[in-house]
């Protein structure tokens, strides 16, 4: 059986460390200040012998109007619609509240399976909030303690009836955790190139400086209005992950944290925020650097995008808000310059514009999405490649250091994603940095693999004879008899 259970409570009552509980991962942040959670996190969960989806939301606020509280109240109630279950979470420690009586009933009236949980109430200080929630009229409350375990047999309990009400569905909930991608075998690369498929999709990171529209854009792929948006800077504090079929090509895609100087980065939530971006950034397979086309390459913008290279990402940059500006040609031309000077180590890394506001150049940005995931997977015949390597070397010998000309002997592609080349040479240790440019850059244009990375690897060959330095070999005893008969 499988089914929805939506987390809902006010801020700071536990939520996120249930989730994480039930899902066994620590997935969403958690923090001992209120408000942590913003977005809605879905993840595969296992209770005993249940297997659900578990939605962790926001804390249920007052406020209905537009600010930042209202539209994550909205996304809440939208989680409490899609759910099945509805399990709504108190603080045993402070008792029922105001706020928790406004939102029981609205639970009563939203949802048709809600269960109460007292959360915090281990031990003799959390008695009297216990029995102070049978007041809310939600039935008997389980006495839970997300952060230490207790009360998810209670749990089980209260879950196993109602998952009996719900017809059979898929096992396997929606995976929201990240992945790292595995390897091609030697097999796969060279029968060509394997396409995404929805139990593996294409992993895609959209990262980037705060309020640069990387939420809305996520949207506007979806086709939605799924994650949290707005003017203020740094809404967004998990990696929320997205899985969808865009246009026939199955994608999971995450959306990451805004961020900022390491200098300004200074509370602890927002390390906490960064880190989990880059753990996105770190295993994805392509990773788009959203820009503001108002104050494009920033020194921010080209750290992140060095550090997606670095990482051995596949990389597309696109700059959003492009229906905002009003010199687009020139803007245009401007860009791809300042690309150019700015970023040589990503040479040829499609630079796509974009408007997640209207949604115009989203077909492009799939399709060089698409296009950078097939560079970072190919693979290059080794007779081509010292073919080439022959016509390089022709057309540039490499250096003579202490007037002995390093030899380049062959070259083979040791794997994919990315590209990871390895040339047997003489003196590897005395290989200049230019020279090693010189074939990294003669292999994007020779076979057509623009901005992906390309490792090269020097290395040596030892030397050919293997009988040098052993010591020579006593003839045996009959040797030298049938020697000496000879004689």
């Amino acid at each position: 059986m499988s089914f929805t259970l939506a987390i809902v409570g006010r801020p700071n009552v536990g939520k996120s460390t249930l989730f994480n509980r039930l899902v066994g991962k620590r997935l969403a942040l958690v923090d001992d200040q209120p408000g942590v959670t913003r977005d809605l996190r879905e993840g595969a969960a296992r209770l005993g012998d249940l297997k659900f989806t578990v939605i962790d939301t926001a804390g249920l606020e007052e406020a209905t109007d537009e600010s930042l509280q209202g539209r994550m109240r909205k996304l809440t109630e939208r989680a409490v619609d899609m759910a099945d279950i509805c399990l709504f979470m108190i603080d045993a420690r402070m008792g029922v509240t105001a706020q928790d009586k406004v939102f029981a009933e609205i639970l009563r009236r939203r949802s048709a399976h809600v269960i109460l949980a007292a959360n915090k109430s281990e031990g003799a200080a959390a008695d009297a909030g216990v029995y102070e929630s049978y007041g809310l009229g939600l039935g008997d409350p389980i006495r839970l303690s997300a952060e230490h375990g207790e009360g998810l047999n209670e749990l089980y309990a209260m879950l196993q009836p109602l998952a009996d009400e719900f017809e059979t569905r898929d096992d396997s909930a929606p995976e929201t955790d990240i992945e790292l991608p595995e390897e091609l075998s030697e097999d796969e690369a060279e029968e060509g190139f394997v396409m995404p498929t929805p139990g593996k999709p294409l992993q895609i990171a959209v990262v980037g400086r705060p309020n640069a529209g990387k939420s809305t854009l996520i949207n506007a792929i979806l086709g939605e209005d799924r994650l949290l948006t707005g003017p203020e800077a740094g809404i967004t504090r998990d990696a929320i992950s997205l899985s969808m079929d865009w246009d026939g090509l199955p994608v999971r895609l995450f959306d990451t944290a805004g961020m900022r100087k390491k200098a300004k980065v200074q509370e602890k939530l927002e390390k906490l925020s960064v880190s989990d971006g880059l753990r996105a950034l770190k295993f994805a397979e392509v990773v788009v650097v959203l820009l503001d086309a108002a104050i494009p390459f920033e020194q921010q913008d080209l750290r992140i995008a060095d550090l997606a290279e670095r990482e051995g990402r596949a990389v597309v940059v696109a700059v959003n808000k492009w229906d905002l500006e009003p010199e687009k040609q020139q803007k245009l031309r401007d860009l791809k310059e300042g690309f150019a000077r700015l970023l040589p180590q990503l040479r040829g890394t499609p630079l796509i514009t974009v408007s997640a506001k209207t949604g115009r150049g989203l077909d492009r940005l799939r399709e060089a999405i698409f296009t950078s995931y097939q560079v970072w997977n190919r693979r290059v015949p080794t007779a081509a490649l010292n073919r080439w390597l022959a016509d390089m070397i022709e057309s540039h010998p490499p250096p003579a250091p202490q007037g002995r000309r390093i030899k380049l002997r062959y070259m083979t592609q040791a794997k994919t994603r990315p590209p990871q080349f390895v040339v047997m040479c003489s003196q590897p240790d005395k290989m200049p940095a230019s020279y090693s440019r010189y074939l990294v850059n003669g292999l994007r244009e020779a076979f057509d693999m623009p901005g992906t990375p390309i490792r090269l690897i020097m290395r040596g060959q030892g030397d050919k004879n293997p009988y040098k330095g052993r010591k020579k070999a006593q003839p045996s005893k009959l040797r030298k008899h049938l020697q000496g008969k000879r004689g």
